[in-house]
């Protein structure tokens, strides 16, 4: 297995930033991972492009252009011989000796990847459990766009999930709305008409997110961005979740209880083909 790590790709299990890099120290730094299928990055210049627009929210200047943080995602796969994949792509400020950002720091730039075919079988079969976790998601978060390294809150989270017996946990707002999974997204459908938190609510946006409300609008599917709180989630006709990883997975118990008829719905699986087909055109 091999990384790359600031201008060298070295053996996975050698990979090594200081001890004092800002994303250690602070997590002053952002993330992307993105899906490989049988060898091709998905969706690449989506995921580099938004690591990139938020290495430059936060001020982290220095970076490799776009293209050239595609080639080294690329190189890795190649040295790798990944089929299928899982590849993250870390950025941070870099190294500094104190609290104040240094901005003649050079940043951290790290590119890793692990084998990856996806979530299991019976989870797409039987569809997945999710509770409403008691984490709330802050009233005034950094910008939620960002895919930061500050993710306390969602390993909290998932924690609370793990220890419930679930496989997912549901962030909401202090008002009580629902955001967003310790790692996914968030949609519903009732009498046929998909929704999904707005990313006002304070939610990251994620990608497979925007694709999977495209496929559904070009199928002629009523899809919005709205708001919607914990009584809309459990009494819905169908809970799904989307992710890099996970694709679109449908969820069949929300605390324990059934959603609709207590199986994967059809709107969900419809989706999960159409984003599989996605998928195959990839090039």
């Amino acid at each position: 297995m091999w990384a790359y790590v600031n201008g060298a790709f070295v053996p996975d299990r050698d990979a090594a930033v200081s001890v004092h890099d800002r994303g250690f120290r602070y997590g002053d730094g952002v993330f992307d991972t993105l899906r490989v299928y049988d060898g091709r990055p998905f969706l690449i210049d989506e995921h580099v492009g938004r690591l990139v627009a938020s290495s430059k929210t936060l001020g982290i200047g220095g970076l490799p252009p776009g293209d050239a943080l595609s080639a080294l995602i690329r190189e890795v796969i190649t040295r790798n011989g990944f089929g299928n994949a899982l590849v993250r792509t870390t950025v941070t400020r870099g190294v500094s000796d104190g609290w104040e950002p240094d901005p003649t720091a050079r940043p951290s730039v790290v590119v890793v990847g692990r084998p990856f075919s996806g979530y299991p079988a019976h989870l797409y079969r039987d569809g997945a459990s999710i509770v409403v976790t008691t984490i709330r998601i802050p009233a005034s978060p950094p910008d939620p766009v960002l895919k930061s390294l500050n993710r306390l809150a969602q390993i909290q989270a998932k924690r609370e999930a793990m220890a419930r017996g679930a496989d997912e946990a549901v962030l909401c707002t202090d008002a009580g709305l629902v955001a967003e999974g310790s790692v996914s997204n968030v949609f519903c459908v009732d009498a046929g008409r998909i929704i999904t938190p707005p990313a006002s609510v304070g939610l990251l946006p994620g990608i497979t997110r925007g694709v999977v409300i495209d496929l559904a609008r070009r199928e002629g599917l009523a899809c919005d961005e709205t708001p919607f709180g914990l009584e809309d989630l459990q009494g819905a006709d169908e809970v799904f979740l989307t992710s890099t990883g996970m694709e679109v997975l449908p969820v069949t118990r929300v605390d324990g209880r059934p959603i609709g008829l207590g199986r994967p719905g059809p709107i969900a699986s419809a989706l999960r083909r159409l984003y599989h087909v996605r998928v195959r055109e990839n090039g």
